[in-house]
């Protein structure tokens, strides 16, 4: 699953270092076109709904975040 994720992520940002970035969306590393971007690949390829309420930086500023919302809603949480 990370590597699917990181593959998504890659993707969208090659300019970007993944791996170590952990304020992405605090430092504006992610903007908004880039989220929805994101949120349309994630919901893809992890069939998982994201919805409005998990629109929150802490669910985005990293990759790591991010593997988490995505076990979590996979989950049914």
């Amino acid at each position: 699953m990370n590597e699917q994720l990181m593959d998504i992520l890659i993707d969208l940002r090659p300019d970007v270092d993944f791996d170590t970035e952990d304020q992405l969306v605090t430092n504006g590393i992610l903007e908004s076109f880039d989220i929805v971007s994101l949120v349309a690949a994630l919901t893809e390829e992890f069939d998982i709904e994201i919805q409005a309420k998990d629109l929150l930086p802490e669910n985005f500023n990293s990759a790591a975040a991010m593997l988490r919302m995505i076990v979590r809603l996979q989950d049914g949480d």
